[in-house]
């Protein structure tokens, strides 16, 4: 449950190649499509919280946990750790729920598997949310993300997994006081058996990143989400998604852009600007 005790039920599904993958499922009107929420690439679905609080009961939220990450199960084959087999196991979450139309929110790279989504199947998306990604990725982000995936690390208490994030981090959010940086390592990390705080993630996730291949143009993806209801969220200070990438999709996709202020990779889609694009959004499926 959130701090505001909305209830959730687990809710498992099966990839192909046998793994047990996990999501949060918040209650929510059935004469609504569901939102979809996928999160980045070491993240889970308690970053979606802060969401399904406002959300759910409305809307129903299916907050999904890619395979290594949350209580989804671990890949026996790290190469198994990229968009396309992510995208089978989101096919396959999408036939065992017989969801028919969804609104899809995505940030990072959940984002770029949303877009990926649409190229194959348009007509399912209700509407669509992208957290600081899009076609074109700014290889300064992608280098700084090569340099912590992967690596790593345990702390005694929660506390000092807040002040290491912060000590990472601070130039991504400069405004973040002591609590913000304990909500953060509560939504990233876990308590493990031996009672340390680690990273919730299997740490070879890294190991596919470590092979650089040619860059794919996701444009004919992203121009999947055309003039459909559609909101682009970017943080000011993003080293993934430059401001001019943005503006790009809005001209050639149509979507609202929010930009947060002294905010980096990635918004937590809690923001009160965020809170009200979304509800424009909603309200445009609805």
């Amino acid at each position: 449950m959130t701090a505001r005790a909305i209830e959730w039920h687990d809710g498992w599904w099966w990839s192909r190649d046998g793994l047990r993958l996990h999501y949060r499922d918040y209650p929510g009107r059935p004469d609504r499509p569901p939102i979809v929420c996928v999160p980045g690439l070491t993240r889970n679905a308690r970053d979606f919280e802060g969401l399904a609080a406002r959300l759910a009961g409305d809307w129903r939220l299916i907050c999904v946990e890619l395979r290594g990450r949350g209580e989804s199960a671990y890949a026996r084959d790290s190469m198994t750790y990229v968009p396309l087999t992510y995208l089978q196991d989101l096919e396959a979450l999408i036939t065992e729920l017989q969801l028919a139309r969804f609104v899809y929110f995505g940030t990072s790279l959940g984002g770029l598997l949303g877009m990926l989504l649409a190229a194959t199947g348009r007509s399912r998306f209700a509407g669509v949310l992208l957290n600081d990604i899009g076609p074109e990725l700014d290889p300064r982000g992608l280098e700084r993300i090569r340099g912590y995936v992967g690596k790593p690390a345990a702390y005694p208490t929660w506390l000092h997994a807040a002040r290491a994030l912060a000590d990472g981090n601070a130039a991504v959010f400069p405004d973040y006081a002591l609590q913000d940086w304990l909500a953060m390592a509560k939504r990233l990390c876990r308590l493990n058996a031996s009672g340390r705080i680690v990273y919730d993630y299997d740490m070879k996730i890294a190991e596919p990143m470590r092979l650089h291949a040619d860059a794919i143009d996701l444009w004919p993806a992203a121009e999947a989400l055309r003039d459909m209801p559609g909101l682009l969220v970017r943080g000011a200070l993003s080293d993934i998604l430059s401001a001019e990438s943005a503006e790009r999709m809005v001209s050639r996709i149509g979507l609202e852009l929010v930009t947060l202020p002294r905010t980096g990779h990635a918004p937590t889609l809690d923001e009160p600007p965020v809170a009200e694009a979304i509800d424009r959004l909603l309200a445009r499926v609805a």
